[in-house]
């Protein structure tokens, strides 16, 4: 059955960059669309960033122009890197196969001073 394990949060000061990785199993990973969601505490789960299979990205507004989404077949990962972080952004970061009901345990990442 598909996996989902997400890597790479951290604390980092307003500003600054992560990079976020996960790896999925279980799955073709090369046919499927791959998106990044992220909940705050107190929030609900938001969609982040979706990369289709064939490699084109979208974006909330909310990320624009600060986050990327990239992905590679051959080693079935998906990433996002996080630039000029803010304290909104604070939340755990879930990555998720498009069309398949599961969610992987997160990665936190807290952007505080």
């Amino acid at each position: 059955q598909v996996q989902l394990v997400e890597s790479g949060g951290g604390l980092v000061q307003p500003g600054g960059s992560l990079r976020l990785s996960c790896a999925a199993s279980g799955i073709i990973f090369g046919i499927y669309d791959m998106a990044w969601y992220r909940q705050a505490p107190g929030n609900q789960r938001e969609w982040v960033a979706t990369i289709t299979s064939g490699g084109s990205a979208n974006y909330a507004d909310s990320v624009k122009g600060r986050f990327t989404i990239s992905r590679d077949n051959a080693k079935n990962t998906v990433d996002l890197q996080l630039n000029s972080l803010k304290p909104e952004d604070t939340a755990v970061y879930y990555c998720k196969v498009m069309g398949i009901a599961y969610w992987g345990q997160g990665t936190q990442v807290t952007v505080s001073s």
